[in-house]
């Protein structure tokens, strides 16, 4: 299958492919490292039938990646020189981005992770890069892969920039002259951090990654976003490495033993509409045993609840795909962050109503729209939520639907003249998506292709 390239759309803010595309992802960092060809498969089939179009995955992983051998018995490097590739490592890369192509996904790789550069923060490294071999890696690796159009190159690998931007700069300077074209590449920084911080104003950078962590339930993704929504020159934003499914929450001490819980799919759903609501032209799923591939005989990072191939059938994994088909269901490029603009949809609720939300950020509401007025979504996180909702900005009369984003379900909730009303999410749930269509749009049901 001949897939067609990821493009910046023309207003800066969304990808396509000729047409509209939502970035999907599933973070697959130990899969060229941990799993044969036959496990590859099993996998990639599995997400391609849940709906993801992105895999990430390291080339250099961060599991003692350079040292322990994969399952055919190699290392990637030679001497853990990066000007030495070992070809029979890479010949088993080449057959798993092969697989991912036959099978319509695109390939998010990051050429190392961030200890092989420096791995004075966590991680064993051991780090072997300098600019002048980052540039030969790189230039290896676009000369390599210079004809597979699914790629998007990410850099970094969970570790801030600072005083490493010119190694990174010379490593996307080695894709593009292997490649011969600029490739669309971005970087993976550590948790609470964007690759805009050091790295916005670079022009190998197509798009701002972030992310958003497994310490906090309810952290403020949306926050970032926004934050990254306003920087110029404009940019498409995405949580890159948000609150995996099933991974220990620990927003102290960072041991992350499993004694405060772990993150359900309502935690993912939370935080994966919030963010697309406030402006990301995607979002990147995580489940904490299928990152590292756990199975019984390896040894476990940070207690994984279950094995990988049980985790992929996860609650969460299998609903992001109403997401996806809920934004792909409307006008795509015309898609504004609500709260960015005036008139907001949302009435802020006043002093007394605050007062009696057990936690401002798990109750906290997005909301999205056109900008031509045919239509506004505002994410409801809890049942039996009352907000109230100013109907001008859109054309016209309205007809409302409550989304499960559990399901992709959708059930009528009337017709309404555009004027502030209040609706409160059904009681059941516990998160809704209220869909409002101008009733001349003349839309299908939402989550079915527009």
């Amino acid at each position: 299958m001949k897939l067609d390239p990821i493009k910046i759309s023309e207003n800066g803010r969304f990808l396509s492919t000729y047409q509209p595309f939502f970035w999907l992802a599933d973070t697959a960092w130990e899969l060229f490292h941990r799993l044969d060809l036959a496990e590859t498969e099993f996998y990639l089939e599995t997400r391609r039938r849940q709906g993801f179009n992105v895999i990430q995955a390291v080339i250099l992983a961060e599991l003692d990646g350079l040292h322990t051998p994969t399952a055919q018995g190699h290392v990637p490097l030679l001497g853990d020189d990066p000007a030495r590739p070992n070809e029979y490592y890479f010949r088993h890369v080449d057959q798993v981005i092969d697989l991912a192509r036959e099978k319509g996904l695109y390939m998010g790789l990051l050429p190392t992770w961030g200890d092989k550069v420096h791995s004075g923060l966590w991680g064993i490294g051991p780090a072997v890069f300098d600019e002048q071999n980052a540039r030969t890696f790189g230039e290896f690796l676009g000369q390599r892969y210079q004809h597979e159009n699914h790629i998007v190159w990410i850099l970094g690998g969970d570790r801030p920039a600072e005083g490493y931007e010119p190694l990174w700069s010379a490593m996307a300077e080695g894709l593009t002259t292997g490649s011969g074209y600029l490739p669309l590449m971005t970087y993976h920084p550590q948790g609470g951090n964007s690759s805009s911080t050091w790295l916005h104003e670079a022009e190998w950078l197509a798009l701002n990654v972030f992310q958003s962590g497994h310490g906090l339930v309810d952290a403020p993704t949306w926050e970032m976003v926004t934050a990254d929504y306003g920087r110029h020159p404009i940019k498409p934003v995405l949580d890159g490495e948000p609150n995996y499914e099933d991974h220990p929450i620990d927003p102290f001490s960072r041991s992350w033993q499993p004694a405060f819980g772990r993150f359900t799919d309502y935690d993912v759903r939370k935080q994966a509409y919030r963010a697309v609501f406030a402006g990301a032209c995607g979002h990147t799923y995580g489940n904490h045993a299928v990152w590292q591939f756990w199975h019984r005989h390896r040894e476990p990072v940070n207690f994984p609840l279950t094995t990988w191939d049980e985790a992929l059938l996860s609650p969460g994994a299998e609903q992001l795909i109403h997401l996806k088909n809920l934004m792909l269901s409307r006008p795509y490029f015309s898609r504004i962050p609500d709260q960015m603009m005036l008139p907001d949809l949302l009435v802020a609720p006043s002093p007394v109503q605050r007062e009696h939300e057990n936690s401002l950020r798990a109750a906290h509401p997005r909301a999205t729209r056109c900008a031509e007025g045919t239509y506004a979504m505002v994410y409801f996180p809890l049942a039996h939520q009352t907000l109230t909702v100013d109907l001008t900005p859109l054309a016209g009369k309205v007809k409302a639907w409550w989304f499960d984003p559990r399901n992709g379900k959708s059930y009528p909730a009337g017709e309404f003249q555009p004027e502030t009303m209040s609706f409160t999410s059904p009681i059941s749930g516990p998160d809704w998506v209220l869909v409002l269509d101008a009733i001349l749009s003349d839309f299908s049901q939402p989550g079915l292709p527009l």
